[in-house]
């Protein structure tokens, strides 16, 4: 179930970054809309198709979450790992491919971008960096990632692997 455990949570990592960024940066500041490359309307429909797909990741991670800790399959550095390399992932996503390569919209306009850009993608590259940390002391412990090593869960061997 190490798996699931990273994937549950991914899903709340993005889930999480995209609320963030949303309250944060589109509603409270109006410093940007997810496109900006048409009406103020257009902008507005996207920022809540964005508020839409952050929130259905976190719903169906913690739904993931919750089915692992019913089951008492949850590997916690997984979890950890995952919420890291997904919020930090969708920060590097959006602050490379959509305000860069895509040029659906800039942190901030007006500025010079460079700070901001800076200060957008530096947390991001961290959070990832500490996610691969997380999840690599998860690897070196075993399937349960915890210093005892783990127990097989639902038929699962010391790997996380069901056998064939």
């Amino acid at each position: 179930m190490s798996g699931r455990s990273l994937l549950a949570g991914l899903l709340v990592g993005v889930g999480v970054a995209a609320f963030v960024d949303e309250v944060v940066f589109h509603q409270l500041l109006h410093w940007h809309h997810f496109y900006d490359r048409s009406t103020t309307d257009a902008g507005l429909v996207s920022d809540g198709l964005l508020h839409a797909g952050g929130w259905t990741a976190t719903v169906v991670g913690l739904f993931l979450f919750a089915d692992l800790q019913r089951r008492h399959a949850t590997v916690p550095l997984r979890v950890w790992a995952g919420g890291l390399l997904g919020a930090g992932g969708f920060q590097l996503y959006d602050g490379l491919v959509q305000h860069k390569l895509l040029r659906l919209h800039q942190v901030r306009y007006g500025v010079d971008l460079l700070p901001y850009d800076l200060a957008w993608n530096a947390p991001g590259a961290v959070a990832v960096l500490v996610g691969l940390l997380l999840l690599r002391r998860a690897r070196g412990r075993g399937a349960g990632g915890s210093a005892g090593g783990g127990s097989p869960v639902g038929g699962a061997t010391a790997t996380g692997r069901l056998p064939s």
